[in-house]
């Protein structure tokens, strides 16, 4: 089985110089003048450098969103999106540049992963856009002689940190709704692929007053940290890992701010006996995330197969995954790109590692990376399917943020649905049965904020997505989201019987 993309003609590897970050409209270097590295994931060379920000930095950025953000905030709710669906506009026309910066700094595959991304970004700012006259408030019926009434307010300025598996798309669902609802935003990159945020923020930056989105580039400890502590932030977002959550979470606390957390996950994806089809095994493809390299807190790594159908489903699985290609992930003829980087890479190699030594799994297909030829030439992880009877070991338990899937049988729906809620995490789940009694039951009994029927698909502008337990707090993608996330509520109630001047 070959799992190389044949070659395409050479392309440049090289990134344009960023111009630096954004602060307050222009484009700046770090206080300190020092500058990091961005590497190529597929080929494991340098192909650009960014400023790295810290705490000096965070202070210009704050201050630079303090002083626009009143300002910005009276700009009136339409006018603002007007602007939103400008920027939309502006993104879709770079679309194509925006795909292969991003395939270039994450290893995301161009084809099947990095335009769709850029694609997806543009429609966040075009579904936002068009939600800003929905910033409105309620009358509360206290009688004929009071008017009362509420009112959505900005935030104020808001701090917003990203990872690096989806950083355009989810650079976009902080910047367009923040912005809509009035705030300022200060943003953080995620150091190792800044530089597709960094031409989001171009893009937006033709359209906007100086200050009201700032992006920032550097490292967590550096620039995180004093952008989550900093005494002026209003509001925390941040997507991530539940572990730098847990930091967020702390830091917000100290000056009880709130905060929106979207965090790990490992899905369950459960199927019924009825669905041992090829459409069903595209679906649990799609679902794993296996063309994004696994690395997506929304893959469906547990796969819950009945007893019925485990065998033939399985030998189905693999021989369509088994067809996947890996390769350059600007190769149009790749299906998968690689691993972010060396330190996700190693960590993945060894979850297959205890995978091949525990003698209760049985392996599918996959297992560790070859050592030579092209693909040792970057990090690229071959996917890789477990069996086995049990839900309770490291690799059904733990994100392993890498294509690797354990298959677990199941015989009694309730044992399945118990299986699937045992775990700390909650944010996505997949259920798939021709019975659609079968199906909602089994929807509504898992612990998880979205869940997918019969399908395995990315979310969509309007979903409310977001996390149970250690999943996360807060939703996004939708209108309920902004307003919950991005807006507090205000009352203002007037007695209508003053008594008149005399």
């Amino acid at each position: 089985m070959s799992t190389i993309a044949p070659q395409s003609q050479p392309h440049a590897v090289i990134a344009p110089r960023p111009k630096g970050m954004l602060i307050d409209g222009q484009w700046v270097e770090a206080v300190s003048g020092q500058r990091f590295s961005v590497e190529n994931p597929a080929k494991r060379t340098l192909i650009a450098d960014v400023p790295r920000a810290a705490a000096a930095d965070v202070d210009r950025a704050v201050a630079a969103a303090q002083k626009a953000q009143p300002a910005w905030a009276k700009v009136v709710p339409r006018e603002r999106g007007k602007l939103l669906l400008k920027i939309a506009e502006a993104f879709e026309a770079r679309v194509e540049e925006m795909a292969r910066t991003i395939a270039l700094e994450t290893g995301n595959a161009l084809r099947t992963q990095a335009r769709g991304e850029a694609r997806g970004a543009a429609d966040i700012f075009r579904y936002f856009g068009g939600l800003a006259g929905e910033l409105k408030g309620e009358t509360i019926p206290l009688g004929e002689h009071v008017l009362s009434y509420t009112r959505r307010e900005p935030l104020g300025v808001v701090g917003a940190i990203i990872p690096w598996n989806a950083p355009v798309l989810l650079g976009a669902l902080k910047i367009a709704p923040a912005l809509c609802a009035g705030n300022a935003l200060v943003l953080k990159a995620a150091e190792d692929a800044p530089l597709g945020v960094l031409l989001m923020a171009e893009i937006c930056q033709e359209f906007l007053p100086p200050g009201v989105l700032n992006v920032l580039t550097g490292f967590g400890v550096e620039c995180g940290g004093p952008l989550a502590n900093h005494p002026a932030i209003r509001k925390l977002s941040f997507t991530g890992s539940t572990e730098i959550g847990k930091v967020i979470m702390r830091a917000a606390a100290e000056r009880i701010v709130p905060v929106s957390l979207e965090l790990g996950g490992k899905s369950p994806s459960i199927v019924y006996p009825d669905a041992d089809e090829d459409w069903v095994v595209e679906g649990i493809i799609a679902a794993m995330r296996f063309t994004r390299q696994s690395q997506s807190c929304t893959a469906g790594s547990r796969l819950f197969l009945h007893a019925d159908i485990f065998d033939s489903f399985l030998a189905k699985l693999k021989a369509k995954t088994s067809a996947l290609k890996l390769g350059d992930p600007l190769d149009e003829q790749s299906d998968i790109g690689t691993i972010i980087n060396n330190k996700q890479f190693t960590k993945v190699c060894k979850y297959v590692e205890e995978g091949l030594s525990r003698a209760d799994a049985t392996l599918v297909m996959g297992g560790l990376p070859p050592k030579s030829g092209p693909l040792s030439e970057g990090y690229f992880a071959i996917p890789t399917i477990f069996a086995d009877q049990s839900n309770d070991w490291r690799l059904a338990r733990e994100e392993i943020f890498g294509p690797v899937l354990v298959a677990i049988r199941w015989t009694d729906e309730a044992e399945a649905i118990r299986m699937a809620n045992d775990s700390h995490y909650g944010l996505a789940a997949y259920v798939w049965t021709h019975d659609i009694g079968s199906a909602l039951r089994t929807a509504h009994a898992i612990e998880s904020g979205w869940v997918q029927v019969n399908q395995g698909l990315g979310q969509s502008p309007g979903h409310s997505y977001g996390g149970y337990k250690q999943s996360g707090i807060g939703r996004e993608f939708s209108l309920e989201g902004m307003l919950d996330s991005f807006t507090q509520r205000k009352n203002v109630t007037v007695n209508l019987n003053t008594p008149r001047r005399t």
